[in-house]
């Protein structure tokens, strides 16, 4: 059975979001990070970066959000949360998958620390220019691949729940608000955040 290793309201919510839109069966094996569990030789042999979320899947164990969700969407074709690798929408879907950590975590980091980085050196540009790409991405909707939801929009969605809903960091628009109501209507949306309020 599938473990994934979570601690309360961390970003383990997008594993616990995945997991539960997957319709898999699956076993969340608490790792309270607030007392250092993470740092257990246990835990590091499955994550080496000490963080969660982590994952278990018989032999296959690792981290990254982004990367749980490409493994498990890709693993289980049934739950229908990646196109396939013959699908059109496929490069779309791996843009956006990784647009999260590879963006829209950098550019946060930026807001919040406040930092000025050159435009030429961020890989990611600039918040602004991150938070502007995505609002034009999914002004278009429902979800960032149109009409198909995806690993991509639990990974985009618990992003700007985060940052917008939850600790107001990006001011809302249009599109971050309609977008954010669509995910927080998704019955495993609302389990994951039962399950991630501890």
């Amino acid at each position: 059975m599938i473990k994934l290793y979570w601690s309360p309201r961390s970003r383990s919510f997008s594993g616990i979001w995945l997991l539960e839109e997957s319709g898999l069966p699956y076993q969340r094996v608490l790792t309270d990070i607030t007392t250092g569990a993470q740092k257990s030789p246990e835990f590091l042999a499955i994550n080496p970066m000490g963080k969660v979320p982590a994952l278990q899947d018989g032999e296959a164990a690792l981290g990254e959000a982004a990367a749980i969700c490409a493994y498990v969407a890709d693993r289980y074709p049934e739950t229908r949360l990646a196109p396939g690798p013959a699908d059109p929408l496929r490069a779309k879907y791996l843009q956006w998958l990784f647009f999260s950590p590879a963006c829209i975590e950098p550019a946060l980091i930026q807001i919040f620390t406040k930092i000025d980085v050159p435009t030429s050196t961020a890989a990611w540009g600039s918040a602004a220019q991150v938070f502007d790409v995505l609002d034009a991405a999914l002004a278009k909707g429902p979800w960032i691949l149109g009409e198909t939801f995806s690993a991509a929009d639990i990974m985009i969605g618990s992003g700007l729940n985060f940052a917008v809903r939850l600790f107001k960091m990006v001011p809302s628009r249009p599109s971050f608000d309609a977008y954010i109501a669509r995910c927080v209507e998704r019955p495993a949306f609302q389990r994951a955040e039962k399950v991630a309020a501890g």
